[in-house]
Formats: C-alpha cells, structure tokens, sequence
C-alpha cells in the first residue's frame, strides 16, 4: 500500500477503550474502582481489569493498594512535559497576535516573563500609517506599561529602590502601584495610557501554562490619538478572548474542563 503521509483511517479498538478508561479516570474523581470504570466507560469489566493491568505496568495508571483503585500514573505527567517542551510558543501564539491587529486596528506583542520584567519575543504590526514599532528583546518596565503590571500581578517581583518617572503620569509610588496590581489581578488585564510614553498606550493580559504558571504575555499597542480609552475598552474583549484561548491551547483549564 502505497504512504500517503497522513494517519491510518481505521482505528485499533483496544486503543480506544485503553483511552476511555484514562479519560474516566481524569474526571473529578481522584480514584475509581473497575467497576465504577466500566461503568462509566461502558466496557466490560473484566475488559477493564486486563486494560488496567496492561495501564499500570506502562505506569499510565497506578494501583492504589490500600484501596484496590486506581489513579492515573506518573508516566502521564512525563509524556506532557516532553510535549510541552516540544511547544513553540511564538509560533502558536503568531495567529493569534495576527487576528489581534485585525481585530483591533493596533500592533500585537508576545512577551515572556524575565527576572524582574517581561521581553518581547515576537510582535505583528499594525498596518496604520501611524504606530508605535514594537522591538525583539525590548523590556518592558515592570512599574510603566501594560505588560510590566500583568508581570507584577502575576508574583513578579519589582527592584529594590526607586521607581524611576519616565512621563508625567508613571506610577512611581509603591503604595500606588501596589494599588494598581490588586486591580489588575481583579480585572484579569492590565492597562497603561501614556506611562512610559506620551503618547503610547497599551493593554494587556496573562497566557497560562497546564500548572496555571505565567507563561507570557498578550498585549495591544498603540498612539494615544487613535487608541484611547473607548478604543482600549474595546479592545479588552478580543485581547482576554485570545489569550484565554492560547492559555488554553498551552493545557490551562484542562482540569476544569473535564469536571
């Protein structure tokens, strides 16, 4: 038979079941009986013994001796964090940077979180005349923008000293920005209007991996005479869609999900 690079159309039944048997078992219960799994599952039990012995050797599974349930098995965990390694985040959050300028007229930007602020690795350009150019490598200023205060709410740890001013309306109170960071926590976004430049304004919200953990960050950009507050407002909705949905696609909420 000729290969056609794609995926055998017929399934192996065995497989199936052994995959209806880990679904059962990653529901909101921690330990079930093989009874209770094949009754959620709808196979026989005497089916689900032999696939939950063959499970447990693998280590998929684990036998809880005390009870005589089961629970799933380590070796679940080490197959997800060899996939997650594998991820490229810029190259799955690209699509969503994208539709973010499509969606909100201003530029995009992907930053990851560092010692004491977030970078930008990757970025789309809005396609107005006027914008603000977004550069790789660029920090963020944990204390003056959109993205430093998702990076502060999200446990990032601020430098010892004062908060130096770079406009006229940068937080350069403690108190104040602490303040501003429970808010920012509250909302789930963050916003800066002219507070590390005149006339730069952005917003800006947290992307979780499958721990919960700051991955990056999502963030809207652009000049304060087009991007005011009615157009940030605006904007909020799309920037907490596609970061929700990039959190998502990174494992976070899969718990949830299947309660």
């Amino acid at each position: 038979m000729p290969r056609t690079g794609q995926p055998a159309i017929r399934h192996v039944a065995a497989v199936q079941r052994a995959v209806a048997v880990l679904d059962a078992l990653a529901e909101e219960t921690p330990d079930l009986g093989t009874n209770e799994i094949a009754r959620r599952t709808g196979i026989n039990p005497s089916t689900v013994s032999r696939l939950l012995a063959t499970l447990a050797e693998a280590g998929f599974v684990e036998h809880v001796a005390d009870s005589g349930r089961y629970r799933l098995g380590l070796r679940l965990l080490e197959l997800g964090n060899a996939v997650l390694a594998r991820i490229d985040l810029r190259e799955i959050a690209r699509a969503h940077l994208a539709a973010l300028v499509a969606e909100t007229g201003e530029g995009a930007t992907l930053s990851a979180p560092g010692e004491h602020e977030a970078v930008t690795v990757d970025f789309v350009q809005s396609a107005a005349s006027v914008q603000f150019v977004a550069r790789l490598g660029r920090s963020s200023v944990a204390h003056a923008t959109a993205v430093g205060k998702v990076y502060l709410a999200c446990g990032g740890e601020l430098p010892d000293g004062p908060l130096p001013p770079f406009t006229a309306r940068t937080i350069t109170d403690r108190s104040a920005l602490a303040a501003e960071i429970a808010r920012v926590r509250e909302r789930g976004f963050a916003e800066a209007a002219g507070e590390r430049e005149d006339d730069l304004n952005a917003i800006a919200a947290p992307i979780r991996g499958s721990r919960g953990e700051l991955v990056a960050i999502l963030g809207v950009q652009g000049p304060a005479s087009r991007f005011g507050p009615d157009e940030m407002h605006r904007a909020v909705g799309p920037l907490l869609e596609h970061a929700a949905a990039l959190s998502a696609e990174l494992g976070y909420g899969a718990e949830s999900q299947r309660a």
